[in-house]
């Protein structure tokens, strides 16, 4: 794909949810495209761009750990939040503190987790200056940069990142990935141009990658 980034990322801990799991987190078996454009947006992003992932590489064994954690019962509805914001005054605390607000989760993670990410840039609006974004992205990514830190489906599981730019740098798939894997049915991202819908597709691996169709491919 001309006008493409290519991206390492690994982390020790991700935990990409299906949605379909409503009580406890239990993982996909690789990281969704929904995922792999946050991380790419948390090193580069512009209003008047959109990033497309074309194809996630998976680089490590498939494991999988199961743990318990703390997490919050409930959230501070948008609700309350927008009355808050048109009195100028309210009450926004939540005391995580509280027992009544605390609960123990059983979540299915993955574990020693390694990803390349292939993406190209989409411009929405303005002038076509694709190379001008990658140009930025790509600085940015040579010197570690990033908006927000990018995470693996959890906020506590960051992710670190660096910038391939040579095929000799590509780190090498594992073994145990060979051949041809059948994943099910998998969140593509969300389609912000269709009334917010959630996309799936179906994810097959072969020799660890996995190619992403374009959400206008799924329409047709």
């Amino acid at each position: 794909m001309a006008y493409g980034i290519k991206l390492h990322c690994w982390s020790e801990w991700a935990c990409f949810t299906r949605p379909e799991m409503k009580v406890e987190r239990v993982s996909y078996d690789v990281m969704t495209p929904s995922a792999a454009r946050g991380v790419v947006e948390a090193i580069y992003w512009k209003p008047e761009i959109r990033w497309h992932i074309d194809r996630i590489t998976v680089l490590n064994p498939i494991q999988f750990t199961s743990v318990r954690r703390n997490e919050v019962k409930d959230k501070i509805g948008a609700g309350t939040v927008a009355k808050a914001m048109k009195d100028g005054s309210g009450d926004l605390a939540y005391y995580v503190d509280d027992g009544d607000n605390r609960q123990q989760r059983a979540s299915l993670l993955l574990r020693d987790v390694g990803y390349v990410i292939d993406a190209h840039i989409e411009i929405l609006s303005g002038p076509d200056n694709i190379a001008k974004h990658l140009d930025q992205f790509n600085r940015r990514a040579r010197k570690g940069a990033c908006y927000t830190r990018p995470y693996f489906g959890c906020r506590e599981f960051a992710a670190d990142f660096a910038l391939l730019e040579a095929e000799s740098s590509v780190p090498v798939v594992h073994s145990s990935l060979a051949g041809e894997r059948d994943l099910g049915w998998m969140l593509h991202d969300i389609d912000f141009t269709n009334n917010m819908q959630a996309q799936f597709f179906r994810a097959t691996m072969r020799d660890g990658v996995i190619e992403v169709p374009a959400l206008a491919e799924m329409h047709t």
